[in-house]
């Protein structure tokens, strides 16, 4: 566990870190909320009957949002279409007094939204409305352009892959390279189905346990250990480091300063809904890495910042005051 003091020195660097780029796809996150109190007469389903309806930033916006919901600035870089739900986006993000104008709009494209239907228990159905194709070269280029432009005054940036067609090779190779050469901290979170080689020369990689195995198979490994995982995505992609998720098993995580695999369980005590958790931890990890924390105390800290929020009902975020109070309660819990 991370001790208190170093915990206090890195959480309270947060609010005077330079700004953080997030750099991928973009969207919207609804939430339909109501109870079911019968089945439908046409058909076995149930009938929801509506309480509530909001809207919220989602996919890497939700980064952003988490990272402002912590006093950390962001600049927020993805691309949209020219529609209603990029409006929206747009209206949110003033809303919480943050810049929309890394957004590209794209005529030919439709804003990407993730709608659910919820009640106090459960999620009955997600509906997505979404563009997947790959960004065409002009578009490749505005972006591009745009995310030069504002990323100076950074020091991290963050690259958030929903497979949604922002990310494209070209996209990545720039952006990892470019901010390589000027020593930035490049944290990754992979897209599912993107080739791992996409993220060569990235600072940390952040996969989940499938995913990992996954870019383990595309280099021609079969089924292996953890440490030998982390340990053959270090080298094939030129890491520095490599976090893999577990789920209800906590993290797995190797550098190269250390090389030695480390694992932390998870700190999550309430599973409420895990929408959004992925988004909390790279934001989290990355501030804490940008405040001087090692690999591991960023994963207890990121750790920590998950927790609260899939206690919490839809993608959400966490606070200062929250995550410091989750802090303590899981010290007062390892400490019996």
């Amino acid at each position: 566990m991370i001790l208190s003091d170093r915990y206090q020195k890195i959480v309270t660097a947060f609010s005077s870190l330079p700004p953080i780029m997030v750099v991928g796809d973009v969207g919207l996150d609804k939430y339909i909320f109501g109870q079911v109190k019968r089945i439908s007469p046409e058909a076995p389903v149930p009938v929801l009957e509506v309480k509530r309806e909001w809207e919220t930033l989602g996919m890497a916006a939700n980064i952003s949002f988490n990272l402002q919901a912590l006093n950390i600035n962001s600049i927020l870089c993805g691309v949209t279409g020219q529609d209603e739900r990029a409006e929206r986006i747009k209206k949110i993000l003033a809303e919480y007094g943050m810049a929309s104008d890394g957004i590209v709009q794209h005529q030919g494209r439709e804003t990407i939204c993730k709608e659910r239907v919820v009640t106090k228990t459960q999620q009955i159905c997600r509906i997505d409305y979404e563009t997947v194709s790959t960004l065409d070269d002009s578009i490749t280029a505005d972006f591009l352009r745009q995310v030069e432009k504002l990323g100076k005054k950074s020091h991290a940036i963050i690259i958030e892959d929903y497979g949604k067609g922002t990310l494209t090779k070209k996209v990545l190779q720039q952006l990892i390279a470019k901010n390589r050469e000027a020593k930035k901290l490049i944290c990754v979170d992979p897209g599912r189905h993107t080739p791992p080689d996409y993220y060569q020369g990235a600072s940390l990689l952040k996969p989940n346990f499938d995913e990992a195995m996954q870019m383990v198979h595309y280099f021609g490994y079969k089924d292996c250990p953890l440490e030998e995982m982390a340990a053959i995505l270090l080298d094939k992609l030129s890491l520095d480091m490599v976090l893999i998720t577990l789920g209800g098993d906590g993290m797995a995580m190797l550098d190269q300063v250390d090389g030695k695999l480390k694992l932390i369980p998870t700190a999550a005590t309430e599973v409420y809904d895990v929408s959004g958790a992925g988004d909390t931890a790279i934001a989290v990890i990355t501030s804490s890495l940008l405040a001087g924390a090692s690999l591991e105390e960023a994963a207890w800290i990121g750790n920590c910042a998950s927790g609260v929020v899939i206690g919490k009902k839809g993608t959400a975020t966490v606070t200062r005051d929250e995550l410091d109070s989750f802090y303590q309660r899981l010290q007062e819990t390892l400490g019996k």
